[in-house]
């Protein structure tokens, strides 16, 4: 049996991980990098300012409630919050040593840690990812994430009268924080039209049967929608904001089934905060200097949640964007197979049906390539560097080359503070229409290759590495 478990990341599925491993006698380290554990889905006010309505905000509120105390409770857990895992090294055989800085991001005499682990679970997550347009980087332009993190962590809302637009699920609870909290929302954009949503998730639609949580969640949502007389647009996007001094009002259009808009359907709406979302892209960079092999974006995984690595393990987002359930199934899962233990059979058959919930969503909500269409040359593709999608579309067929390394290096595009994170995605698929080629780009998944994971200064890079354990 591992004599101590690292997992790093604090969200459902890293909290699912870190109490089946204990449940198995394993010793747990849980590095989490927020104040506290829950992630993004149990984002909550901190404990000083709690109120009585929290689960107002949140679904499964009192199954977190249960997790953390027991997460807090355990002596055999060390969690270590605003912990920053900034690189993993490779050792020939066995996990990765994991390297942390501990405290504040922007503090100061943070403190250096190095752990040995006997096995790994990396449940790092996910962040959004949104389609570049024209205005986008006016101020009153958010992430449909940030705007409910607001909501949820500080009960703020983004403004008083809102469009959210992107596509996907997760539209719908960033609408249900917003009016919580005080917003009117003027409408929801979803680019998917109804026959690619049909067939995401009309096809053999009993499969679904089982997830029937998630249909309960549904008709909340919609249940707010009609409560507020909120409009709910399909096969529309928001192709460009306009202000001055920030956003004032968003040119909406009607989408081809490839998300290229068409032309004379635009429409303005007046607002004075948009809220965007286009999906989500997993946080591999820590997976990747581990040398876990990948599917695309996501992590390859066994049927015990190990990766190509031994004894490293990875669960949640990483191996596919299927919402909460899934990264519980497979924290717990991969939790109990770090600790050399065979996974819970209620557990897997959770996975299962999850599964297929991913699989559809990806069917029903996927980003077209026509989205392309609405960037102009004009518009700003990395806004870390300025970068302009004509620049980017200019040096791909100046230099005829397929690969992101010498477009960064030319362009200086994902070379930000944000190191890509933005505009990574939307730089390869531009990259890639620009110069296409049979076999894709030279290097796939560049953006997401990054020998530190987060920011340090260098007298912190001096220091690191003096404490293992």
């Amino acid at each position: 049996m591992p004599e101590t478990v690292v997992v790093i990341g604090g969200g459902p599925a890293g909290m699912a991980a870190t109490l089946a491993a204990r449940r198995r006698g394993a010793r747990v380290v849980l590095i989490e990098a927020g104040d506290d554990v829950g992630g993004q889905y149990w984002r909550h006010l901190p404990d000083s300012r709690a109120t009585a309505d929290e689960h107002t905000l949140h679904h499964g509120w009192e199954k977190f409630r249960t997790m953390r105390s027991a997460v807090r409770d355990d002596p055999g857990v060390e969690l270590i919050l605003n912990g920053h895992v900034w690189s993993v090294d490779r050792r020939d055989g066995q996990p990765p040593l994991v390297h942390v800085m501990i405290g504040a991001a922007d503090g100061q005499r943070r403190v250096a840690r190095t752990f040995v682990p006997s096995a790994l679970v990396i449940a790092t997550g996910a962040h959004e990812r949104t389609l570049p347009f024209p205005g986008w980087d006016l101020p009153g332009v958010f992430t449909a994430g940030a705007a409910q993190a607001l909501a949820k962590g500080e009960r703020v809302t983004v403004g008083k009268n809102v469009l959210v637009a992107g596509a996907g699920p997760f539209l719908l609870p960033v609408v249900s924080s917003l009016v919580r909290v005080g917003a009117r929302v003027a409408g929801v954009v979803e680019a998917a039209g109804w026959a690619q949503i049909s067939q995401g998730w009309g096809t053999r639609g009993w499969r679904l049967a089982q997830a029937n949580a998630k249909a309960a969640e549904l008709v909340g949502y919609v249940a707010d929608l009609a409560k507020h007389r909120i409009p709910y647009r399909v096969a529309s996007a928001v192709i460009a904001a306009h202000g001055t001094d920030r956003v004032e009002e968003v040119t909406v259009a009607r989408l081809n089934p490839d998300w290229s808009p068409i032309p004379g359907t635009e429409t303005r709406i007046v607002t004075d905060a948009l809220c965007v979302s286009h999906g989500f892209v997993p946080r591999t960079e820590l997976a990747i200097s581990a040398g876990c092999a990948l599917a695309g974006d996501m992590v390859e995984t066994d049927r015990n949640q190990q990766t190509s690595v031994p004894g490293v393990f990875s669960a949640g987002e990483l191996t596919g964007i299927g919402g909460v359930d899934l990264a519980l199934a497979e924290g717990e899962i991969a939790g109990a197979a770090a600790a050399g233990r065979q996974p819970p059979p209620a557990a897997v058959r959770r996975r299962a049906v999850f599964r297929e919930f991913a699989g559809r969503l990806e069917a029903a909500h996927g980003i077209r390539p026509g989205w392309q269409a609405w960037v102009d040359d004009t518009t700003v593709v990395c806004r870390c560097e300025d970068v302009t999608a004509g620049e980017l579309r200019d040096t791909a067929r100046m230099t005829g080359s397929r690969g992101l390394r010498s477009l960064k290096l030319t362009t200086r595009a994902g070379l930000g503070i944000c190191q890509g994170r933005t505009c990574g995605r939307s730089a390869e698929e531009i990259l890639e229409q620009a110069v296409p080629g049979p076999d894709g780009l030279l290097d796939a998944g560049r953006t997401a290759n990054r020998p530190l994971a987060v920011p340090l200064r260098l007298g912190e890079l001096a220091i690191t590495g003096e404490d293992a354990g």
